[in-house]
């Protein structure tokens, strides 16, 4: 989870130390909630970094504002945890069927594709090349591949931070890493806690990755049951684990992080190592915590260079993609059927096309916008069932 979790504060523009500190923090908070009962180390989470580099990109706005669209965040997200409780999750299904879920979640890293690019060197803007740069990128990239695809159990698991490593050697070998931050670092730092300031166009940008998250995290939450053969979403419940995330992502937006999330890099660490003890995965937030206050180690992480992260990004935003891919592939969606091929056309096009409606001075575009008009649409397609308008059942008659 390191090159995930690091990879978010880097594209924001922020220092790692709060991001780890709150990491380990919101984890701590999520054993609380959950009595303990859900194994799970809470990270930075990637639906929300296209909607917070919308707001970073407006002159008028910062990092912040921003801040203040994730506490708003954590609020709906307990609010979606009560709803759960009370309604169960089938709504969810209304507002976000799988042809709407499954592109969305691949435009988040399909939107990232040139972030990846220009870390890689691949996109000088003088047209010039600095093949140093590129050959640190190449070297990272074919790390990451050989280490996820040759290495066997716990190593293959941890194949972005054996890249990241590999990767920084090689720039330290090639004279591209400047090493000033981590001399002037001190060796002990208080993580740069920051306000949040509260803004309704910026909470409104924000507030429809927290869709997405819920979506994700019922998804980890039955894939994490089958592996440690309990059922999670009963005991303790899907309420209690929203909840618990919804209150870590609160504190980490109050502190100056990023959102919290479950992680999929969790759960297949715990698929290889057989290791679900919550005592285990405390334990590592405790260290993340020691680790934020070591301001030589923030220092460090802000040092890697960027085709380094370029070579990890072109893996990870690319699983991102394909995870929303396989998504559609895993919930069967039909595309024999009319309303699933418009549907996923439609959030395709808004997410890639950047179209954007205008909110004062912010631009809502990319994910934000096809994740507003997937819903729009979903639910104007399941009213139409209700009144029975719609032709699915004539078009089911005239493909079988």
């Amino acid at each position: 989870m390191f090159g995930a979790s690091v990879l978010v504060p880097m594209l924001f523009g922020i220092n790692a130390s709060v991001v780890l500190f709150m990491n380990g923090v919101g984890t701590l908070i999520f054993f609380l909630v959950t009595k303990g009962k859900c194994p799970a180390f809470l990270g930075s989470s990637f639906a929300f970094i296209t909607p917070t580099l919308i707001i970073l990109s407006c002159p008028e706005l910062g990092f912040q504002y921003a801040l203040g669209g994730f506490v708003a965040s954590g609020v709906a997200i307990c609010i979606f945890a009560l709803i759960i409780k009370l309604c169960g999750i089938k709504w969810i299904d209304i507002l976000l069927p799988p042809a709407v879920m499954g592109p969305i979640v691949a435009l988040i890293g399909l939107e990232l594709a040139d972030v990846a690019a220009n870390q890689a060197g691949l996109l000088p803007l003088d047209g010039n090349f600095d093949f140093k740069k590129i050959i640190v990128f190449i070297v990272t990239l074919l790390t990451a591949l050989l280490a996820t695809m040759v290495f066997k159990g716990f190593f293959s698991v941890i194949s972005i931070l054996i890249s990241i490593i590999v990767g920084y050697s090689l720039s330290i070998f090639m004279g591209i890493v400047d090493f000033v931050p981590v001399i002037e670092a001190p060796l002990f730092n208080v993580p740069n806690f920051q306000l949040p300031k509260f803004e309704i166009n910026s909470i409104l940008i924000i507030l429809p990755a927290v869709l997405v998250v819920i979506s994700e995290h019922i998804g980890h939450q039955i894939v994490t049951s089958k592996i440690i053969d309990r059922d999670l979403t009963r005991n303790p419940g899907l309420h209690r684990s929203l909840l618990g995330d919804g209150i870590a992502t609160i504190f980490s937006g109050l502190a100056g992080s990023v959102p919290t999330t479950t992680y999929g890099e969790n759960i297949g660490v715990m698929a290889i190592t057989k290791v679900y003890s919550v005592w285990v995965i405390g334990g590592a937030a405790i260290i993340s915590i020691i680790i934020a206050f070591i301001g030589k180690v923030p220092a460090m992480i802000q040092t890697i260079p960027n085709p380094v992260m370029g070579g990890i990004g072109f893996l990870l935003y690319g699983m991102i993609a394909t995870s929303g891919i396989r998504l559609l592939v895993e919930a069967k969606v039909n595309y024999a059927k009319s309303r699933n091929l418009i549907l996923t056309s439609i959030v395709f096009i808004a997410g890639l096309s950047k179209a954007y409606i205008s909110i004062g001075e912010v631009r809502l575009t990319g994910m934000v916008l096809a994740t507003m008009l997937g819903i729009v649409l979903s639910l104007i397609l399941f009213i139409l069932d209700k009144l029975n308008l719609t032709n699915d059942k004539e078009e089911e008659n005239r493909i079988s």
